[in-house]
């Protein structure tokens, strides 16, 4: 069985921003720490999409698993310069060690950025 993932509170106010416009941005940010790093500041930025424009999000066809944390929707970031395919994700019924991050979006920070503000 895989080691759960940490999850806690990001603290401070996060954004997202992708092709020049901001995303969202929100001091409700929740960070999951993989098991094997441990180290905090070293996770994945999770926002509420109460947050987030969610019209900049298109949903995608992809679906993905991860043995920690289950099934995955994707989504398309739309921006002026086009569409940022799959750059943003989010798990509807992880397990309930990770109950906290049900829902809420990720992105992919190689793509667009994720920073504390």
């Amino acid at each position: 069985m895989p080691k759960q993932p940490v999850i806690v509170a990001a603290g401070g106010t996060w954004v997202v921003r992708a092709g020049g416009a901001v995303i969202g941005e929100s001091s409700r940010a929740i960070e999951l720490i993989e098991a094997a790093s441990e180290i905090e500041g070293q996770g994945m930025i999770f926002f509420p999409r109460e947050d987030l424009g969610m019209a900049f999000l298109e949903s995608s066809e992809t679906r993905r698993a991860s043995d920690a944390l289950g099934p995955a929707q994707y989504f398309g970031i739309v921006t002026a310069q086009g569409l940022i395919p799959d750059a943003a994700w989010s798990y509807e019924t992880p397990p309930e060690g990770a109950a906290r991050i049900a829902g809420l979006i990720a992105f992919d920070a190689r793509r667009v950025a994720v920073e504390e503000v």
